[in-house]
């Protein structure tokens, strides 16, 4: 072998070696957070023995967590029914067998993303890094066909349907106000309210029934349907005897006039 060729196999060696002597790049523990129906990071890579965290960090937090059949390590957050989470919930889970792991939310098969696990031992006490802020929502939902079934609630306070649509999964309440003449002005005085849980989509409740919290007497009656966002302030309870306006959440008023022999109630 000539000079020329010793030298150049050396420093291919070296190079070689050099090479060889670069580390891959460490996998760890991870976070994914869902926030607007998907994933903040869809393809998570860990090595063998690692965790993958999921932080539910809002807005929307009706999500499950579920591992698909073809996969070596089953799981589900949610078995069975997917209630709304509480913002800053946590699920994890260690991956113990290397491969590919499709996990998805069984409500919305769209949101869905691949777990990869390299046969690398790695390091289980790894710092997954801390948690996303929370995605706070203090928009109102869009509230819209709001409608009653008939047109008059019933003498004894049977109430009747009130219809609306809703975007978000939550709470809708009417607060009701008697019109009072005070001179020449017209004075909504609070008289009581109603709450119903509502689900995203079409819902159908009792509106203006008799009950603990309303109960209508003779007069003039205006009430207003709210839908605030379920992370809003909560209502701030109202006085009887003052006049109030709503604060927060999508607004609908209804005149609703009250006789000794029923109640008849139209769109104002």
């Amino acid at each position: 072998m000539t000079r020329a060729a010793a030298v150049l196999s050396a420093f291919c060696a070296a190079v070689l070696v050099s090479m060889g002597a670069t580390s891959p790049a460490q996998a760890a523990n991870t976070r994914v957070a869902i926030s607007d129906f998907q994933w903040s990071n869809k393809t998570p890579h860990i090595d063998l023995g690692e965790s993958v965290t999921w932080d539910w960090i809002g807005p929307d937090t009706q999500h499950s967590v579920s591992g698909q059949p073809d996969n070596a390590t089953q799981w589900d957050s949610d078995p069975g029914a997917v209630p709304p989470h509480q913002l800053g919930d946590t699920f994890t889970i260690i991956f113990d067998q290397p491969g590919d792991y499709l996990f998805m939310c069984n409500l919305h098969t769209s949101v869905r993303g691949t777990v990869t696990v390299s046969d690398t031992p790695g390091d289980p006490d790894s710092d997954p890094g801390p948690q996303a802020p929370l995605n706070l929502d203090f928009l109102p939902p869009d509230l819209q066909g709001v409608y009653l079934s008939t047109p008059s609630i019933g003498p004894r306070g049977k109430g009747t349907g009130l219809n609306f649509s809703v975007s978000e999964k939550g709470t809708t309440a009417a607060e009701y106000f008697k019109l009072v003449k005070k001179g020449k002005r017209t004075v909504r005085v609070f008289q009581g309210y109603h709450e119903w849980s509502n689900h995203v989509g079409i819902n159908k409740v009792k509106f203006g029934a008799k009950d603990a919290n309303f109960a209508a007497r003779p007069g003039n009656y205006e009430a207003q349907v709210t839908a605030p966002s379920h992370q809003a302030i909560d209502r701030t309870p109202v006085a009887p005897a003052q006049p109030t306006r709503a604060t927060s959440g999508s607004l609908r008023p209804w005149r609703i006039l009250v006789k000794k022999s029923g109640s008849t109630i139209s769109a104002s």
